[in-house]
């Protein structure tokens, strides 16, 4: 299907209720009515709050991970390798320029080409509420988050009186891939102390697109985890957790390599006490580690077709914690006060050898040569209700970040990281440091019942990643060499956004425009001696350039009866290199939703249209920009149906059709292929038509 602008119309629906363990349940599962509630100043295109079982109900509860299941909300897009390891955009960003965290941790993946990104380690069935943040709204959860954040959390409610046990079981199917899933999340305690434990399971083969070719695409994927807690008192919690994830022989069509390995262990120590004082709030503090291994190769999940065996075997250690305070001052100011502190620590080694090899012993290339890299922040935020209709919202934070490559003297095949930063920057990887500051101001007023306006002006700094720093991938063709540039500049975004959120007695509706000008855009690009870089042999290297993005976002909802609601979403983005004159590469068209959703007593159903325009901005030639888009992208609409049934008290049975009409299509998003013979972008066609089925059982 094609258009020249096609809107896009997205599902935003209730399911079949909150998680048992996010909140003590009554003693029946009820559908909940299909009712309009008046938004909160911060429910808007720009802040959202989700369960994650409604969201899973809504969209697709056999998602392959927390960012295929979260794309198809307004301004959220992903790109796509494989069935596996989506990497969530947000306002036209991504990676690093988005803060992911998920129960107070950070996760930095171990593949440089970021096949296990930080959501592929989070099903969001193990989750009971992730909250959306678009753009730069708090200072609260990290440096940079220019694109915005995304908080996933684990929150176990007190154990009333007489309640020793509460939990949930659940087991789904999906054809196409042939998905099966299962898991369970059950939690024992007192009003004193509790064990939870959760379990996930899922094992997905390969899919077709709308034409019936097979998509590499395959995964197995197993996440357990155990929470104790103790309550010292009503208002005070103190949480040790433990979580490991295992990702399986994931095969990806849009990359020259796939991951027979990735192991992510994770350990975090919560504390929060809640106070009922006129001045103190709540005092929390938070410290966790995760560790990922991660191996990639061209062989061992496929039948060779490059001249050697490649693998990658990677490790990522992130560690770090953060203590946050929050009190009130002048009655009715509530201030937040912190600090922060991030390291994460990377190695990452190429092997080579011939395709009879069965070890490999050649040492290609010292992808991350022991990396370092350390954040320090502090940052405040306060809340001042300036009148009954007025609030104001300002936040500041200033951060040190330190950055080495302690290895990067160490030779490897024919060349050391120093001598490949030299050939393309003329600079070693000596020890960088940076200050950054950033900061925003918030403001909103009721203007009158039913309308509230809000506008917003921040400055985010976003450090360079591992890979934009200190990549090292060598080569002996200079088109396939990958090389970080050590002595690049933090991106910096200014932004500003305005709205108007609007409620009524049956419906409600928010929008969003929002302008970001970035200095120093840290641009994935191709070396042909641009200011700053000396070589020019179309090599992979990263500069600063200065940018700007521009969007909007639109959400509205109406309820045609008691029974029945609709809800459309819009967004757009449009982003632009104002160096080179060349559109920003990687930014999704026009897109959106529209869903209808009913429920009669025990019965309820669905049907959603996601829509894309055609994306014709595009930069994707490699001799004069970047090359990261493979071409332009043809506009679709895809239909999805679903239903559930309330079988007996505590039991759901939910299924759909998704792609009803076996449309052939794909997102405008990819990611440059990691193959170092084949480094160009692929586009991976979505799924043709499924069919699902899935059966919990809440206790």
């Amino acid at each position: 299907m094609s258009a020249s602008r096609l809107m896009s119309f997205s599902l935003v629906i209730s399911s079949l209720g909150a998680s048992p363990l996010a909140a003590a349940q009554d003693s029946e599962t009820v559908l909940p009515s299909v009712t309009v509630t008046a938004p909160a100043e911060t429910e808007t295109p720009a802040y959202q709050q989700l369960d994650p079982n409604q969201l899973n109900s809504r969209i697709n509860p056999l998602a392959g991970d927390a960012a295929e299941a979260l794309r198809n909300e307004a301004g959220v897009s992903a790109s796509r390798m494989g069935g596996h390891g989506l990497d969530l955009i947000i306002r036209g960003q991504s990676q690093t320029q988005l803060n992911i965290v998920s129960d107070g941790a950070y996760t930095h993946g171990g593949c440089p080409n970021r096949m296990d990104p930080p959501t592929a380690y989070t099903p969001l069935d193990t989750y009971d509420q992730v909250t959306i943040i678009r753009g730069a709204q708090t200072v609260q959860h990290g440096g940079g988050g220019s694109g915005g954040t995304v908080l996933l959390e684990r929150e176990t409610a007190p154990f009333s009186e007489g309640e020793a046990v509460r939990g949930r079981v659940y087991v789904g199917g999906r054809s196409n891939s042939d998905t099966v899933q299962a898991g369970a999340d059950v939690a024992a305690g007192t009003d004193k102390f509790y064990a939870r434990g959760q379990a996930h399971y899922q094992d997905a083969d390969n899919y077709q697109d709308g034409d019936g070719n097979t998509t590499r695409s395959a995964y197995q994927s197993q996440t357990g985890a155990l929470m104790l807690g103790y309550r010292p008192n009503k208002d005070g919690l103190i949480e040790l957790s433990a979580e490991a994830n295992r990702i399986d022989d994931a095969l990806y069509a849009g990359a020259g390599m796939d991951s027979p390995k990735s192991d992510n262990d994770a350990l975090r120590l919560h504390y929060e006490q809640n106070f009922q004082h006129e001045t103190w709030h709540k005092v929390s503090a938070d410290v966790y580690q995760t560790d990922v291994e991660h191996v990639m190769d061209n062989f061992s999940l496929r039948s060779l077709t490059a001249p050697m065996k490649m693998q990658t075997d990677s490790s990522s250690t992130t560690r770090g914690g953060r203590i946050v305070g929050a009190f009130f001052s002048n009655q009715d100011w509530l201030w937040t006060v912190g600090v922060d502190y991030q390291e994460n620590q990377r190695d990452a080694l190429r092997m080579a050898g011939m395709p009879m090899a069965d070890v490999l012993t050649m040492q290609q290339a010292l992808l991350w040569p022991d990396v370092e890299l350390a954040q320090s922040g502090m940052f405040s935020e306060v809340e001042l209700p300036l009148s009954e209709v007025q609030l104001l919202k300002l936040g500041l934070r200033y951060d040190y970040v330190q950055a080495k490559a302690q290895a990067a003297n160490r030779v490897v095949g024919s060349s050391s990281p120093n001598a490949l930063y030299q050939q393309y920057y003329g600079v070693s990887a000596d020890q960088h440091t940076e200050h950054n500051l950033g900061g925003f101001a918030r403001f909103s007023q009721q203007l009158n019942a039913q309308v509230t306006a809000f506008a917003s002006i921040s400055r985010a700094v976003r450090t360079a990643d591992a890979t934009e720093r200190y990549l090292a991938s060598a080569n002996s063709q200079a088109a396939m060499r990958w090389i970080g540039n050590p002595n690049i500049d933090p991106e910096q975004h200014h932004q500003a956004d305005l709205g108007l959120s609007w409620q009524g007695t049956r419906s409600n509706a928010s929008i969003t425009g929002f302008a970001n000008d970035v200095t120093d855009y840290i641009l994935r690009d191709h070396a042909r001696g641009q200011a700053g870089i000396v070589a020019s042999d179309g090599a992979t290297i990263y500069r600063n350039v200065d940018a700007r993005l521009y969007g909007a976002e639109f959400s509205g909802r109406y309820a045609w009866n008691q029974q029945c609601s609709s809800q459309l979403t819009l967004t757009y983005t449009y982003g632009e290199n104002r160096t080179d004159n060349l559109p920003l590469a990687q930014i999704p068209p026009l897109s959106g939703s529209m869903d209808m959703n009913c429920q009669y007593d025990r019965w309820f159903w669905r049907g959603v249209v996601h829509a894309a325009a055609r994306q014709s901005r595009i930069d994707a030639d490699p001799l004069i920009g970047t090359g990261l888009d493979t071409g332009e992208t043809a506009a679709y609409a895809v239909l999805n149906l679903s239903a559930g049934w309330q079988v007996w008290q505590g039991a759901e049975l939910q299924g759909g059709i998704d792609n009803v009409f076996d449309t052939t299509y794909a997102y405008h998003v990819n990611r440059a292929n990691s193959d170092p013979f084949n480094p160009d972008p692929v586009q991976v066609n979505e799924e043709g038509r499924a069919f699902w089925v899935r059966l919990g059982y809440r206790f």
